[in-house]
C-alpha cells in the first residue's frame, strides 16, 4: 500500500532532517526541533490512543473490526508506531512468516519461528532444503526478513540458524550481504536497498507446465518457469557460464542452460544437479515470487537492478 510506504519514508525523512538540523544549527535549535517532534508524537499518539479506546468500547466493535484495523497497512504502522497494536511482536512476526511460508514450500523449504530473546531479536530456524542451502541467504534477505521488518519494525535483528554464506562466486552473480546483522536505522537507505522491494510480474499464470519465459523488470533481466502447480523466478543467468537461462529447456524440475547445458533443479532454489549429484555451491539466483490477491509479484534486490 502507497500510504503504508509514504508514512515509512516520511519518518525516515523526519528523522535525517533532525540528524541535518543537529549537525548544522546551534545546539539550542536543534534540541528545540527534537522537543518539537517528541511533542507532536505524544499528541498524535494520546489522540489515536483514544480512537482505539472509543472503538474497543463502542457496541459496534466486534473482533473482524480489530481484525481489519491491525490488518491495514497504514493503521497498524501507525499503531506499532504508538504500541497500540493489537498483535504482540511474536503474533506479527509469526503473521510475516505465514505470508512466505507458501514460497518456501514451492522450494521443499520452511521456517520455524524459535521467538523473541531479552534483546529483541528475532530467532529462527530453517527448514527442509532451506536448511544449509547458500541461496537460502538471498531468501531470508528478500523475503523472510523483509516480511518481518514490514510486520514489526521494533525488532533489534534477525538471527537464523540453517543459514549459510554462498561462496564467493563471479561477478556477474547476485552478491548477498551477511545474513546476520543488525537492523538499520530508519532513513537508511542502505539497509532499505539491501532488502529488495516487491514488483508486479507481468501475467505469468498462463505458462504451462515446462515452459520458461524470459521478462524484464526495471531493467532486470529474469526467468520464469511453471514446474508442477508452482511458479518459479531466478535471475535469468547461468552460475557457470553466465548465459541467459530462457532459451533453455525445462524437463521435471530440471532446467538445462543452453549454452553449457548444466542442470539445476528449479524446487530445490536452483541446485545444480548433474548425473544424480547435488552441488549446493552452484546454482541459480532465486527470487521469491508470490501471488497475492490475483497478483504475482517478484522480490528484486538492488543489486540485480543497479
Amino acid at each position: 500500500m502507497a500510504e503504508a510506504r509514504d508514512l515509512r519514508e516520511t519518518s525516515a525523512r523526519v528523522e535525517q532532517l533532525l540528524a541535518e538540523l543537529g549537525a548544522e544549527a546551534d545546539p539550542r535549535t536543534a534540541e528545540r526541533a527534537a522537543e518539537l517532534v517528541r511533542l507532536l508524537m505524544e499528541l498524535y499518539g494520546a489522540g489515536l490512543e483514544r480512537v482505539v479506546e472509543i472503538v474497543a468500547s463502542s457496541p459496534e466493535a466486534t473482533p473482524e473490526l480489530a481484525e481489519r484495523l491491525a490488518d491495514d497497512e497504514l493503521v497498524a504502522s501507525l499503531l506499532i508506531l504508538h504500541g497500540l497494536h493489537p498483535l504482540t511482536t511474536s503474533e506479527r512476526v509469526q503473521r510475516a512468516l505465514d505470508t512466505v511460508r507458501p514460497y518456501l514450500g514451492s522450494h521443499a523449504g520452511g521456517v520455524d519461528f524459535l521467538g523473541i530473546d531479552g534483546d529483541g531479536v528475532v530467532h529462527l530456524r530453517l527448514e527442509g532444503s532451506c536448511d544449509g542451502c547458500p541461496s537460502s541467504t538471498v531468501t531470508i534477505k528478500l523475503a523472510i526478513e523483509r516480511a518481518i521488518e514490514e510486520a514489526a519494525p521494533e525488532v533489534a535483528g534477525i538471527e537464523v540458524e540453517g543459514a549459510v554464506e554462498p561462496s564467493p562466486r563471479a561477478p556477474h552473480l547476485i552478491p548477498v550481504e551477511s545474513l546476520h546483522r543488525d537492523r538499520p536505522a530508519a532513513g537508511d537507505a542502505a539497509g532499505d536497498a539491501g532488502a529488495g522491494s516487491w514488483s508486479p510480474l507481468p501475467d505469468v499464470r498462463d505458462l504451462s507446465q515446462g515452459e520458461l519465459r524470459g521478462v524484464e523488470i526495471a531493467g532486470a533481466r529474469i526467468v520464469v518457469c511453471r514446474a508442477g502447480d508452482n511458479l518459479y523466478a531466478y535471475r535469468d543467468a547461468c552460475p557457470s557460464c553466465g548465459s541467459a537461462m530462457a532459451g533453455g529447456e525445462l524437463v521435471g524440475e530440471l532446467v538445462g542452460c543452453p549454452a553449457c547445458d548444466r542442470r539445476y533443479n528449479v524446487r530445490l532454489a536452483g541446485r545444480s544437479m548433474e548425473g544424480g549429484v547435488e552441488y549446493r555451491d552452484v546454482h541459480l539466483d532465486p527470487l521469491p515470487l508470490v501471488v497475492e490477491g490475483g497478483e504475482t509479484k517478484v522480490c528484486l534486490p538492488v543489486e540485480v537492478v543497479s
